[in-house]
């Protein structure tokens, strides 16, 4: 039975340290993928920028 514990061991470290690279892997893919543009700093201000600015049409002339 000590045998078999030392495999199990041995199975569970090498399982441990594969699913640590792979997080590792898929933190530095998700780091490299561009953001999109609902993620980049300031994108909600294109929203606001809309209301806040004036608009382009003339203001209606009053009767």
């Amino acid at each position: 039975m000590f045998e078999h514990e030392i495999a199990t061991a041995a199975r569970r470290a090498d399982l441990l340290r594969e699913a640590a690279e792979f997080r590792a892997v898929r933190q530095a893919q998700q780091a490299r993928r561009p953001s999109s543009r609902s993620q980049e700093p300031g994108g909600p201000v294109r929203g606001l920028r809309s209301r806040l600015t004036r608009s382009a049409r003339p203001a209606p002339r009053p009767a």
